[in-house]
């Protein structure tokens, strides 16, 4: 029973050990929380909060100007088409639109998913401002108060730490 014992202690130790071990070279490996990196994410997330809602506001504004396809008249639909290749607001839309992508995509290449995208979240509000804003919609306050509700949650993802995982 003694020699079962001492056994069983010193496979426990053992075990101890290389757990202990392998801790230690995880955190080697994690990322470090660098100061550089937060001011870094936030100014991407701030570009796709802003220039997401501005494009697509500015695509509205253009097409609205555009008008409808009524009749699916291949005259008419050329008519649209050279409205929409000559409309400054869909241009600006485009490159805003284009801007954000950029933004997007790079911000993901260092940032976790599950952090950018709910983070991104606070354009609502900047699309309800915009919306109220430029094309003079009303906003409800029921609609207001989503709004407040979804941006404490960004605050609360805010306040974690960008990238969770090692690189690949």
């Amino acid at each position: 029973m003694a020699i079962h014992r001492d056994t069983n202690a010193h496979d426990c130790n053992r075990r101890a050990r290389t757990i202990e071990r392998q801790c230690k070279g995880r955190s080697k490996h994690r990322m470090k929380d660098s100061p550089g990196l937060h001011l870094k994410t936030y100014v991407f997330i701030l570009f796709i909060v802003l220039f997401a809602p501005l494009g697509n506001v500015l695509l509205s504004k253009g097409m609205k100007g555009v008008g409808s396809a009524k009749n699916w008249v291949p005259g008419d639909i050329f008519h649209i088409l050279a409205s929409i290749v000559t409309s400054g607001y869909i241009w600006l839309g485009i490159a805003c639109l284009l801007t954000f992508f950029v933004a997007y995509m790079l911000v993901l290449t260092w940032a976790d998913y599950s952090y950018v995208q709910p983070a991104s979240s606070f354009s609502y509000a900047v699309v309800a401002m915009l919306g109220y804003f430029l094309l003079g919609e009303a906003v409800p306050p029921l609609r207001w108060i989503g709004i407040f509700v979804i941006c404490v949650g960004v605050f609360i993802v805010g306040h974690t730490h960008p990238r969770s995982t090692e690189k690949a």
